[in-house]
């Protein structure tokens, strides 16, 4: 039982840490990417869109080629095209624009990003040959890529965020003049074409989130202008090629949450320019080599987690004075975090864990005091290793910016150090070991935390009242202790608790009323005490309540016939106590009610 309740917590916590993983690691990585496609669209814009003076009647073969293509579309919710038609130029209709006539053809740029377009897109957009810039982003087109082949002086070709369903055309290599392709965020499948390769000028290549298979092409190394190659979310399979290491320019590669698999090519320590290395998300292994942090000297992010790597963390990272985000967790690595991490000045995310990390004594544990000069460090993760040990009081000088910090799963003893209670910005704090003592002092202070998970461990004492001044709590689980005494009435301040989880404590007296002040909470355990007194009716008030189990306990008196207006409950148990009296008759209107114990109570009537 305690193997599944340990199984279930853990998945808890890891659906919040994935949340924030997810959210994070993406805004962090978008970041990048849209300074590089700025400046890199800056560049191509400034190129391709030098205007004439055509007059009304230039362009009559763009204009036809617009209109086969406005035919096409059977959405238009912010009238983006309202202007097209036959009355208005061709160089004023919305998102066109114009250069020289030349036999008919005038338009240089198309961009109509983000209009929430519906419709496929026409081959008469082919016919356009004096296109510079194609951005039809981030609407709900779908169908086929549109053949684009005769599209030779195009630089940017932007048709990411919407549903294509294709292969991607080896002719898009005709397209010699491209500077920016980005495809990303469609349903393109099939493998990625080696004359793909053939576009010598590229400087940013993003496929992300589409469903790619097959291996990544040699042939991608010969695109030596190349600086944001971004092939991740795919389904790509085989090793990572060491032609990559030829693009000298690269400063971003994405080829996280694929199936790759094999080491990282020694070539890619060449890419001295590197800004973001993310490979997560794949089978990849081996041992990073020990100078890589002098061998990327640039770099600001390092996207390695969930793959199969193990060895030392090379403590050459701690030159990488750039960086702001180290992700190496749920891999193989082992020994301990270096103590030259405490120089990283810029360092906002340090993410290790579920790993074979170990530290057991004073120099072990001395990059938990270096990393005091992080100053700018939001986020932790250490949990699921092999720390051992109190943990250190230095704790407390950490930045005073950190909100995420996990230390559950290791095997951490002895009482929490006071100190820790300077860390007043906390959001979310894990500590699921073999701690004991009390926790009075420790987390008054902070007042930020949604997330307070001090389960199994060994505490002891009272739970202190000033639990209830932490109001943005949304998550508070301190079952399998041994806390005594009452359960605190200030409790019933959380206005914005979710979850509630006392369980398997020694807590006695009464349930307390201010309880069903918590109109947020979906779930409740109080079960495995010793608490006495009859169920307040006020819990009749959490309307959101989906789970709640009072069982294992003392309680007496009727069952409150308030419970019967918990529409939403899934799952309640009021097993093992003293109840007495009939079993209301409304608890047969809980529509949702799949799991009802009763059991080992005092009861009598019909089960209803």
């Amino acid at each position: 039982m305690r193997d599944t309740e340990c199984c279930r917590r853990y998945n808890r916590q890891k659906q919040v840490l994935a949340r924030y993983l997810t959210t994070r690691c993406s805004a962090r990585r978008v970041k990048w990417e849209m300074l590089v496609l700025l400046a890199l669209l800056l560049l191509c814009r400034g190129i391709g869109s030098t205007h004439g003076s055509p007059d009304d009647h230039a362009g009559d073969s763009d204009m036809m080629s617009l209109l086969d293509f406005k035919r096409a579309i059977t959405s238009d919710p912010k009238r983006a095209l309202a202007s097209w038609n036959t009355s208005n130029p061709l160089c004023r209709w919305a998102g066109v624009t114009c250069g020289r006539a030349h036999q008919g053809r005038v338009i240089t740029s198309l961009e109509l990003a983000g209009q929430g377009l519906e419709g496929e897109i026409t081959s008469s957009l082919g016919n356009l040959t004096f296109l510079r810039t194609l951005n039809l982003s981030a609407n709900s087109f779908s169908g086929r890529l549109p053949p684009l082949g005769r599209l030779s002086k195009l630089e940017v070709l932007d048709l990411s965020q919407n549903f294509l369903y294709d292969t991607i055309p080896d002719g898009i290599a005709n397209c010699s003049s491209l500077r920016i392709l980005d495809l990303s965020k469609n349903f393109l499948v099939g493998e990625l074409h080696p004359k793909v390769g053939l576009i010598s000028d590229l400087s940013a290549l993003n496929l992300y989130r589409n469903i790619l298979t097959g291996t990544i092409p040699p042939s991608l190394g010969n695109m030596t202008h190349l600086e944001n190659l971004n092939l991740g979310g795919n389904n790509l399979s085989g090793s990572i090629p060491a032609e990559l290491g030829k693009l000298s320019n690269l400063s971003i590669l994405f080829l996280g949450e694929n199936r790759l698999s094999g080491g990282i090519p020694q070539s890619l320590f060449n890419l001295s320019s590197l800004h973001a290395l993310a490979l997560d998300g794949n089978t990849l292994r081996g041992v990073l080599p020990p100078n890589i942090g002098d061998a990327l000297p640039n770099l600001r992010g390092l996207f390695l987690d969930n793959n199969m790597f193990g060895g030392h963390i090379p403590a050459s990272i701690g030159n990488c004075s750039k960086i702001e985000d180290i992700y190496l967790g749920s891999n193989n690595f082992s020994g301990p975090v270096p103590r030259s991490f405490g120089k990283l000045s810029k360092l906002i995310s340090l993410l290790l864990h579920e790993n074979m990390i170990e530290a057991s004594n004073d120099e072990s544990w001395g990059f938990l005091h270096a990393m005091g000069n992080c100053t700018l460090l939001q986020t932790i993760f250490l949990d699921y290793n092999q720390l051992q040990g109190g943990i250190p009081s230095s704790i407390g000088n950490m930045s005073v910016n950190l909100q995420y910090l996990a230390l559950s799963g290791n095997r951490l003893s002895g009482t929490v150090p006071p100190s820790i209670g300077n860390l007043h910005g906390l959001i979310y704090l894990s500590l699921g070991n073999d701690l004991a003592g009390t926790i009075e002092g420790r987390f008054e202070k902070m007042t930020h935390l949604q997330h307070l998970y001090l389960e199994a461990n060994n505490f002891t004492g009272a739970i202190p009242p000033s639990i209830g001044n932490l109001t943005n709590l949304t998550e508070l689980r301190l079952s399998e202790n041994a806390f005594s005494g009452h359960i605190p009435a200030s409790l019933g301040n959380l206005q914005f608790l979710a979850s509630l989880n006392i369980s398997n404590n020694n807590l006695s007296g009464k349930i307390p009323v201010t309880l069903g002040n918590l109109q947020q909470l979906t779930f409740m355990d109080l079960g495995n005490n010793n608490l006495g007194g009859k169920i307040p009716r006020t819990l009749g008030n959490l309307q959101q309540l989906i789970e709640m189990d009072l069982g294992n306990n003392n309680l007496s008196g009727k069952i409150p016939v308030t419970l019967g207006n918990l529409q939403q409950l899934i799952v309640m148990d009021l097993s093992h106590n003293n109840l007495e009296g009939d079993i209301p008759s409304n608890l047969g209107d809980l529509v949702q009610l799949q799991h009802l114990d009763l059991s080992d109570n005092k009861l009598k009537g019909i089960i209803p």
